[in-house]
């Protein structure tokens, strides 16, 4: 009982706890969409606009819990670009991943989301017009190749190649608009704390998916969803949404971001399995070909580095290891 005690308290001083409950809590976002689509006819925006609005207080709670002196005054430019951070990163990058599982299985929406460091890659060489390294290229070469054996497979599976080739464009989107949130956040980080910049673009896109289904959708079918939607919804925004968010920034705090980004290397494998005791949706040696190219090609994957941040030492804020995939 000491050992275990002792375990315990070993992985919640070095972080390791933290980061392997917010890997879990991400991975088990697609399972509660899949089992919300299986309880009712709930439509995307719907289900996301119970998600985020659900999440709203508790995106509230994270900035006031991460005030200090330590934080600037934020300017306008900075309101700016924290509005176009939510857009990205928790508005469209949820809104097209919730169309997306419409079609596909939840296990190969992980793997497709899981490219985005490969995307964040691309966009920083472009900012820095750099070329990507021959080993940046062959562990994007191997991200993809697993993506399409999986990708095979749930088409051949599934017998509605059209429908799966329609929901993995939706989440290869949602991976596109993520990377974009993901390249911004560098300039952001350096200003304020990771907990205080999820809860302001956590909060500010709550308040745009809110505004679209209040346009959009039509909000008297919202109190006829049967009750258990809205159990996954709130499971959705406590349990995958702002608990992860809190307990990566807590193994950040005491592991470092990379360290936690590769314990977040779980997050496919823990939603392949969760999917399969859950959802009952086979697993195969294809998918898990597939899963074992996509995590080896990104752990292979290293971020690129602008011209005078490699004369002074200093490496660039937006390689893709702090934020986790939502």
């Amino acid at each position: 009982m000491n050992n275990v005690r002792g375990l315990y308290q070993r992985c919640v001083q070095n972080g390791s706890l933290f980061a392997v409950l917010s890997a879990l809590g991400f991975s088990l976002k697609a399972i509660f969409v899949k089992l919300s689509y299986a309880a009712s006819s709930v439509d995307a925006i719907t289900l996301l606009a119970m998600r985020m609005g659900l999440a709203l207080p508790l995106f509230a709670w994270l900035v006031w819990a991460s005030r200090g002196p330590t934080n600037a005054r934020l300017g306008l430019g900075d309101g700016v670009r924290v509005m176009l951070l939510g857009l990205f990163g928790y508005y469209l990058a949820s809104l097209f991943d919730f169309y997306g599982l419409h079609y596909i299985s939840a296990g190969l929406e992980r793997l497709i989301l899981f490219t985005y460091p490969t995307l964040v890659l691309v966009f920083q060489a472009i900012a820095l017009r750099e070329r990507p390294t021959l080993r940046t290229l062959a562990a994007m070469g191997l991200c993809y190749l697993g993506l399409g054996i999986a990708f095979v497979h749930d088409v051949s599976v599934a017998g509605m190649g059209g429908q799966v080739i329609l929901g993995a464009a939706w989440v290869f989107a949602s991976a596109v608009t993520y990377a974009l949130y993901y390249s911004g956040t560098g300039i952001m980080l350096k200003r304020m704390s990771s907990m205080r910049l999820a809860g302001l673009a956590g909060g500010a896109s709550s308040l745009m998916v809110l505004t679209h289904y209040l346009l959009a959708a039509d909000t008297s079918l919202l109190m006829q969803l049967p009750a258990t939607v809205w159990v996954y919804a709130g499971l959705m925004a406590v349990v995958s949404t702002v608990l992860p968010i809190y307990w990566v920034a807590l193994a950040i705090q005491r592991m470092g971001a990379t360290h936690t980004a590769a314990v977040g290397n779980l997050g496919p494998v823990l939603t392949v399995l969760a999917s399969w005791a859950v959802l009952s949706e086979e697993v195969s040696l294809y998918q898990i070909a597939g899963l074992a190219l996509v995590l080896f090609g990104v752990s292979r994957l290293k971020p690129v580095r602008a011209k005078t941040a490699v004369q002074t030492s200093e490496p660039v804020s937006a390689a893709p290891q702090k934020i986790p995939v939502n």
